[in-house]
């Protein structure tokens, strides 16, 4: 199932993927069950796949990293939906896009194991974790060099059904495919991230984690437009 948020003249409203309204999909999930249809088809804006209190990223997942994994912080405010253009930094040296598998948390993450972490997951969403890593040796903790304006451009849909397994992914840069990969090419599963942080921290509903980037960074310029697929999720984004 598809999950969005559309913005009308009576507030912010979940759809399913073919723009019928449905029910709060937190509160299905405490419920154990699939989000029902309440109503008909909504015209409005559609936002980013959810406005997360914490976003938490995972740092030393890809192939190349050979140091223990870790865990940092990026700005909410910095999430911005699909088709929003970025105006890249020009004052912090390169800059690069990476394509990862976002996870959005469905519920306290208190008791979330590596066995049952499935249970706290809503679904999965694209994300572009857009960084300037030429500000890395100044800024070893990731946040100004992570937390540019609109820095964390968001799939405007969550997964369902995705799981939390087996999630492709793939990145292309002005229509030229650059990386194709998924979850089986992170060296620490899913799974394994969302209890490492669930161990020593507790996440609630809407919190999003990205899991890093396996083989799927690009360096991008002004003028350029990023599109990330995960699972059933496109993500699109015009650099400006």
């Amino acid at each position: 199932m598809l999950l969005g948020r559309i913005l009308d003249a009576d507030g912010v409203h979940w759809v399913d993927g073919e723009g019928s309204l449905v029910e709060d999909p937190f509160t299905a999930l405490a419920a154990g069950r699939t989000p029902a249809v309440i109503g008909g088809r909504l015209e409005g804006e559609q936002l980013a796949a959810t406005s997360p209190t914490v976003i938490v990223g995972i740092a030393q997942n890809g192939p190349a990293h050979h140091s223990p994994v870790q865990a940092w912080l990026k700005s909410p405010r910095t999430v911005i939906a699909s088709g929003a253009e970025v105006v890249l930094r020009r004052d912090a040296g390169a800059a690069v896009a990476e394509g990862e598998i976002c996870v959005v948390i469905g519920r306290d993450t208190e008791g979330l194991t590596a066995e049952n972490a499935h249970e706290y997951v809503l679904g999965v969403t694209a994300v572009n974790d857009l960084s300037s890593p030429d500000r890395a040796e100044l800024d070893p903790r990731n946040f100004e060099s992570k937390s540019g304006v609109g820095y964390t451009p968001l799939g405007v849909w969550i997964d369902t059904d995705a799981g939390i397994d087996d999630v492709s992914l793939t990145v292309d840069v002005d229509g030229v495919r650059v990386a194709e990969t998924g979850s089986g090419d992170l060296p620490m599963t899913i799974r394994r991230c969302l209890a490492y942080v669930a161990s020593w921290t507790r996440l609630g509903a809407g919190d999003l984690v990205m899991t890093g980037a396996p083989h799927s960074q690009a360096p991008v310029i002004p003028g350029q437009t990023v599109t990330i697929r995960v699972a059933g999720v496109e993500l699109v984004t015009p650099l400006v």
